[in-house]
């Protein structure tokens, strides 16, 4: 049944599939250019990519390996479901061109595997793997997500991004103009950013062709950098409680383009990882939430859309 609140994720497999498709996660051992020295070292200063990994799989199997152990994970509850191959982890261009596409052909191999998404950085898509996808997508279904983050210069310094907005904008149109669907990331609560930037974000967000967008709260991750900057400065940081940023959340979807993918609102986690905001509350039960609230405040995605 279509969510009358906002536009979800489901509706865009049913559009494409005529039986039930489940995303599995692929750790593809990759690193990325802020980690490795060639833009920077450290990578993201929120960034443990262990608060990523899912219960099956692990960057020492192959991807076929992660891939059967992804399937018999999910398959007991439904038999006849057909997957996507998730390359998550990392940044999933980061390579020699013939070094990934040979991983994401393997994925494709796998009789149960109808498509790809891959997530990657708007700084890590040359043309020659463009125009692969391209070529990709005509053949199958396919996805690339672009880790964006925020649209604010100053905030992509801080966290260490190593890209700017405009590269962004770029890439994503780049992408688009291929006749690629194309998806964005954005963390809502980065250090210093207001409320009134947050929802700046939703605007130039809807200025972009994009198909689908998620939206995680800011997490505070053991061992990362960020971790260290809050205790340290702690006044940075605005981490919301979980009926704040359920409000914060639809004020975000009142602004945005009514046509675009809301695949999430929230990201959770693993709790052995998560110094905050600890709100106890699987996903299923947050999303409950924050249709009950849509539904009080008698409000939709794209309400104040101009």
């Amino acid at each position: 049944m279509k969510n009358p609140f906002y536009r979800e994720f489901g509706e865009l497999l049913s559009a494409h599939f005529p039986c039930k498709v489940q995303k599995i996660s692929i750790n593809a051992g990759f690193t990325c250019p802020n980690r490795d020295g060639s833009k920077g070292i450290g990578g993201c200063t929120y960034c443990n990519n262990q608060s990523f990994s899912p219960e099956y799989g692990g960057k020492q199997h192959s991807i076929t390996e992660q891939l059967v152990d992804g399937i018999a994970f999910f398959s007991h509850k439904y038999p006849s479901m057909k997957y996507l191959a998730y390359f998550q982890s990392y940044t999933n261009t980061y390579d020699s061109a013939d070094k990934l596409k040979a991983m994401y052909e393997e994925a494709l191999s796998h009789p149960d595997v109808v498509g790809l998404i891959i997530g990657t950085r708007p700084d890590c898509m040359p043309d020659e793997l463009l125009d692969y996808f391209e070529e990709l997508n005509k053949r199958t279904f396919l996805i690339i997500e672009y880790g964006v983050e925020s649209t604010l210069d100053k905030t992509l310094g801080f966290i260490n991004r190593g890209h700017t907005w405009q590269e962004s904008v770029s890439t994503i149109e780049r992408t688009v103009q291929k006749g690629i669907q194309t998806g964005v990331h954005m963390i809502l609560g980065l250090p210093n950013e207001t409320r009134g930037d947050i929802l700046n974000h939703v605007v130039k967000i809807s200025e972009l062709p994009v198909k689908t967008i998620k939206l995680h709260q800011l997490q505070l991750i053991k061992g990362t950098e960020m971790a260290r900057q809050y205790r340290e400065h702690p006044e940075w940081f605005h981490l919301f409680d979980v009926e704040e940023y359920i409000d914060l959340c639809i004020d975000f979807a009142e602004r945005l383009r009514p046509d675009i993918i809301i695949e999430r609102f929230v990201s959770q986690s693993p709790k052995e990882l998560l110094i905050a905001p600890n709100w106890k509350l699987k996903n299923f039960e947050f999303t409950a939430k924050i249709n009950k609230r849509f539904a009080e405040r008698e409000t939709y995605q794209g309400r104040f859309f101009q």
